[in-house]
């Protein structure tokens, strides 16, 4: 299996698409103007405690004040708290290191918050779960710092290793190895990437951890309320350290100052795949280049059709999704009712899988599969959407079929989920229902031509239109760009781009921006 990152990106941030064998598995935004992503650290304020929920509301600058649960709190809160005023006072030097440093007795398991926090308190929080709808974001005090083969949790002191690593060995192997490098007073989880892999790879990523919490506990020392102390990498690097294997071939950017900082990031971790980063300088935008722009218009909408004819209908609820299988034309292509379940809910659930990733659907997802009699086919799906969500980055649960051919599924909600409008306001009505002929379209886009060619007198221009458009005016002999041609002597180029609507176009510049004027 090939897999591909094809990143667009832009002043707000940009666009990320994951793509295996071609086809579209993930899609995020990187937005730059977000603050509150997870794995972002904060110096927060304590505002509230609420005793009947054994948890506290933290000030870290969002419009919504967070959520700290007890549990949450960590059993080594009170040596973290403990850390933060020393180093805030300076008394520590700023000394990243905690060998020596005296830890306080851990917290009861059954305790109440307000023996541990109190109003007004400053306190090191990081981010669990960004704001969602009409809540702010969810946070922990036990402090985690992801790398490409590690995890680094201060102010504790164990080696655990992922359980996807199943060989005894191995695990031995990489205890040992870990308990023997790892600093005084920080965990150290091995993630699944890990296995196989040397002491040196192992201690790179670990001093590259280490230099991240030293930066951060640098930054305290100055840092004020509400101050990011610690911040994730952008999502597109994130993607990367925690993807990125022999399976990748492609890293494709169409900007050159995040090809350059994706670059260094390969460098460091990966200087083997450093030569599959590639800039895009095409002509065609990179999402259209790559065919993602229309699978983003094909798989966001409500229904979702299957490849043999059955299709599938997506609905959100406040508390849940629902999503609803159906054979569609599929019933007549089979010899009995029983295959034909089978194969058209096997062929839903891949593409389930596929739409869980892709939208980042969290919490409880209910699936009403087509009526299976036959237990063993009941089973074979339920085993087919375990190996179809083995890949899934995000921590789920999948029940079997229930005796309604129901099937539940609950999946870690951490941020927003993402939901792209697929149908188009109709650029001409706004949206009111009554538009122009649509043969007054090209007449619009020949006057303005005209206006660019004679009164601009401008030397070299592009046009983008959607694609009925452009075969509108490329077609047959002479066509009209060809008449264009004969009149002004000048070609003009014309690009397909479905992003845009039947009535939408755009005339470019030589060098790319878009020629704004009104004729």
């Amino acid at each position: 299996m090939s897999c591909e990152l094809v990143i667009n990106a832009n002043d707000e941030g940009g666009r990320i698409a994951l793509l295996q064998d071609r086809k579209l598995v993930e899609f995020h935004y990187d937005d730059s103007q977000n603050s509150f992503t997870v794995g972002d650290i904060y110096l927060g304020t304590v505002r509230r405690i609420v005793p009947g929920l054994n948890a506290a509301f933290i000030d870290i600058g969002y419009e919504k004040d967070a959520f700290l649960h007890y549990l949450d709190l960590g059993p080594n809160i009170r040596s973290l708290t403990k850390y933060t005023r020393a180093i805030k006072s300076s008394r520590r030097n700023a000394s990243y290191k905690l060998s020596g440093f005296p830890m306080e007795p851990e917290i009861d398991k059954l305790g109440k918050i307000g023996d541990v926090l109190k109003p007004n308190q400053q306190i090191l929080v990081q981010v669990v779960k960004e704001p969602i709808s009409t809540k702010g974001p969810r946070l922990s005090c036990q402090l985690s710092l992801a790398g490409r083969y590690l995890v680094l949790v201060p102010f504790s002191d164990k080696v655990l290793v992922s359980r996807k690593i199943t060989r005894k060995m191995e695990k031995r192997r990489l205890e040992r190895l870990l308990e023997s490098i790892k600093p005084e007073h920080f965990s150290v989880i091995v993630r699944t990437m890990a296995e196989d892999k040397d002491v040196a790879e192992l201690d790179r990523d670990l001093s590259a951890l280490l230099d991240k919490w030293k930066n951060g506990v640098e930054k305290l020392t100055r840092a004020k309320p509400n101050d990011k102390i610690i911040g994730e990498m952008s999502r597109a690097t994130s993607i990367l350290r925690d993807m990125l294997n022999e399976t990748f071939d492609s890293i494709t950017v169409d900007e050159e100052e995040t090809y350059d900082a994706i670059k260094g990031f390969i460098h460091k971790i990966a200087p083997d795949k450093e030569k599959i980063v590639k800039l895009y300088n095409g002509k065609s935008k990179i999402f259209e280049a790559f065919g993602i722009e229309k699978q983003l218009k094909m798989l966001f909408g409500k229904t979702v059709n299957l490849p043999s004819g059955g299709y599938i209908i997506i609905e959100h609820t406040e508390a849940l999704h629902v999503v609803d299988v159906n054979s569609g034309n599929k019933s007549s292509r089979e010899d009995d009712q029983e295959s034909t379940a089978l194969k058209v809910n096997i062929e839903a659930a891949s593409e389930i899988g596929r739409q869980l990733q892709l939208r980042d659907m969290g919490g409880i997802i209910v699936i009403d599969f087509i009526d299976m009699k036959k237990s063993e086919h009941r089973k074979q799906l339920y085993a087919h959407m375990k190996e179809c969500l083995k890949r899934d980055r995000s921590k789920h649960t999948i029940l079997p079929l229930t005796k309604f051919g129901l099937m539940q599924i609950t999946r870690q909600r951490v941020r927003p989920e993402l939901n792209i409008i697929t149908r188009e306001k109709c650029p001409t009505c706004d949206g009111t229902g009554k538009v122009a002929a649509t043969i007054a379209i090209s007449d619009n886009i020949e006057t303005q031509l005209d206006y660019i060619l004679t009164k601009q007198n401008a030397p070299s221009i592009s046009l983008n239109v959607h694609p009925y458009l452009h075969a509108f005016f490329t077609a047959g002999f002479p066509s009209r760009r060809i008449k264009w041609l004969f009149k002004y002597y000048k070609w003009v180029t014309i690009v397909k781009d479905t992003s845009l609507a039947l009535n939408e176009f755009n005339f470019l510049n030589k060098q790319g921006e878009k020629i704004e004027l009104s004729v």
